[in-house]
């Protein structure tokens, strides 16, 4: 008897997508299939490791390829762990688990999906591009129960009970009429060897009468020599490592020797993944120790700021049983983790030169990267001297550190930076107006990290790292004749806008830094910035601790000095109420905040503008 279950939210969505629209190349379907029969064999031989009874179950691991014309069938078959019906109801009752609403919108949002099918693990459902019905029939390995699960990928799934004399799975594919040339064994060889001859497994082709042939070369394509590799056997093996459909930004094969030894094959991909900032994302290496696969996720391995580097690694000198709780506690694989760091490090520093080469990686992880001036003691200031940065010299060209000290002015002493969500709002913060006076380089800082780097790397190559607000009045703009209002008058001003405005701003101070802008925010040194404060309500944090702001008044601007010498008029009073609720809100939105009152801000301005014709 069967059961007949209904696909999950969106899958039958999600599947026409993938079977009509997801691909550009239908063959790749064998490459996702073989690849998931060699996962299968990794994770049988790790079990064995703690489970010696299945021994017997992980012999002769292999993957095999049985095309039959006359039926217009394929089936791949693996002997490696096998799935219960449990597993059969949560990996393919399930497309992407956690991401199939987040794929369907990339997919409409890139109008092609083709590099992101490998984040959001539907592979398996790329065989109903070319089958009209998919068979599936295993057994899990020390389990006795054998699993039917059936389904033509649009009404649902059935499952049932079978027999299955041993452990592992095997896909059936009733090929659809116009598919019949995937049951050519010339033309199966052909797809085996271009996309999946690095599998450390046989793949053995029945070539019917002319009995069976094992089409790849079946070695780690890590223990290889490097002159022995094309870069289409890398990239191949990026593809079945990572799941991605890219092509890898950086392909990094070495061999570590001297007291500790281990091989790494790493990548950087080209393209974010959908899930790079989402907390429950899973990262690390693949390890494998003399061959034998360990673990498919060793976040110990790498840093988080990291994540993005996929590959994996293979040591002789840890043991082969290392544990979970080993691997966080062995000072070896500390080591091997440092000597990782140091040498992708040392890549970008490599590829850092060529500009264009590089913002394809910036683009797609700098984000990320920055956390590790954060994170990363020991290597702060060499990932610092990998970041760019946007700023004021050139929003369409960013910047390095060390470019930005190359055009420093010879009085100045400190890297000015501001931070913002946007590059154009940061830009145009009035807190900038004396620094462009003077032409001084900022730092244009739009990332949330950026809240918090530049308050453990204070200083870079003996240059401190300043917020623009902890300049005071070091860049005073020269006004030649310029007018200001008189000082007795800014007292009884500033006195009276900070009882207006009590409870809204600290204080209401007299600023030098300000050319064009009447007014402008900022906080005490030592208090939270106005930008992270925003940042933490976005993430309905706390902000107990918030800082009241401090509202800068320009003395040299044509509206201050009007409104310093109507101060004294009580028949002005109601107007300058008025204009310093106006002059506030203003210095509010410069900083991209929300004001109090819309409405009022708007009926005012529209009275004052019709009253200037």
């Amino acid at each position: 008897m069967s059961d007949k279950m209904e696909f999950r939210a969106e899958v039958n969505k999600m599947l026409d997508i993938v079977i009509n629209s997801l691909y550009s190349e239908k063959q790749i379907f064998l490459r996702e299939l073989i690849s998931n029969a060699s996962d299968a064999c990794d994770k049988l031989k790790y079990l064995v490791l703690t489970h010696p009874d299945l021994a017997k179950s992980a012999a002769n691991l292999q993957i095999k390829i049985l095309p039959d014309a006359e039926k217009n069938t394929l089936k791949i078959s693996d002997n490696g762990i096998g799935m219960n019906r449990d597993d059969l109801i949560n990996h393919l009752g399930t497309i992407a688990k956690s991401g199939t609403a987040d794929f369907v919108k990339n997919v409409k949002d890139n109008g092609s999906g083709i590099d992101l099918i490998g984040q959001f693990g539907v592979g398996f459902y790329s065989a109903f591009m070319v089958a009209e019905k998919v068979e599936i029939l295993t057994r899990k390995a020390g389990e006795d129960k054998a699993w039917k699960w059936i389904s033509n990928g649009t009404d649902g799934f059935e499952i049932s009970e079978a027999q299955k004399e041993s452990n592992g799975t095997e896909i059936t594919l009733f090929l659809k009429e116009a598919e019949k040339q995937y049951t050519d064994t010339i033309y199966l060889r052909q797809i085996i060897r271009l996309y999946s001859d690095h599998i450390g497994y046989p793949i053995v082709l029945n070539l019917g009468k002319a009995g069976e042939e094992t089409v790849n070369t079946g070695s780690a394509l890590w223990a290889r020599n490097k002159a022995e590799i094309t870069k289409d056997q890398y990239n191949e093996f990026y593809h079945h490592v990572s799941k991605n459909f890219d092509e890898p930004w950086m392909t990094l094969h070495f061999k570590a020797e001297g007291n500790l030894e281990y091989t790494g094959l790493l990548f950087i991909p080209s393209t974010q993944p959908y899930d790079l900032f989402q907390p429950d994302r899973k990262n690390g290496l693949k390890l494998y120790v003399n061959r034998v696969f360990i673990s498919d996720k060793v976040e110990e391995l790498l840093p988080n700021y990291l994540r993005f580097v996929k590959g994996i690694v293979d040591s002789s000198d840890l043991p082969l049983n290392i544990s979970r709780e080993m691997l966080q506690q062995n000072p070896l694989v500390a080591k091997i983790r440092n000597g990782i760091v140091g040498r992708i490090l040392k890549e970008l520093k490599n590829r850092i030169g060529k500009y264009d080469d590089y913002m394809t990686f910036w683009n797609a992880f700098g984000a990320a990267f920055k956390e590790g001036i954060y994170e990363d003691f020991g290597n702060r200031e060499e990932i610092a001297s990998l970041s760019m940065f946007h700023s004021t010299s050139d929003q369409n060209k960013l910047t390095t550190l060390d470019d930005y000290i190359s055009r420093m002015k010879p009085e100045q002493k400190a890297i000015y930076y501001i931070t913002g969500d946007d590059v154009k709002v940061a830009d145009n913060n009035p807190q900038l107006e004396a620094f462009k006076a003077n032409g001084i380089e900022v730092l244009l800082l739009v990332d949330p990290i950026d809240e918090f780097w530049p308050q453990v790397l204070t200083k870079y190559k003996d240059k401190e790292i300043k917020h623009v607000s902890q300049a005071k009045d070091e860049f005073k703009p020269v006004r030649d004749n310029a007018v200001k209002a008189k000082d007795e008058d800014l007292q009884k001003l500033t006195d009276f806008m900070a009882k207006e405005l009590n409870g809204e701003v600290a204080k209401v101070t007299v600023t030098e830094k300000l050319t064009t802008s009447p007014v402008s925010l900022t906080v005490e040194d030592g208090q939270m910035s106005i930008h992270l404060e925003r940042l933490m309500r976005s993430h309905q944090q706390q902000t107990a601790f918030a800082s009241l702001r401090v509202l800068e008044v320009n003395p040299y601007h044509p509206l201050i000095i009007k409104l310093a010498e109507a101060v004294g008029n009580k028949a002005q009073k109601q107007k300058l109420s008025d204009m310093t609720r106006m002059l506030y809100d203003q210095a509010l939105i410069a900083e991209g905040e929300a004001i109090k009152n819309p409405s009022f801000f708007a009926e005012k301005l529209s009275e004052y503008m019709a009253a200037s014709f």
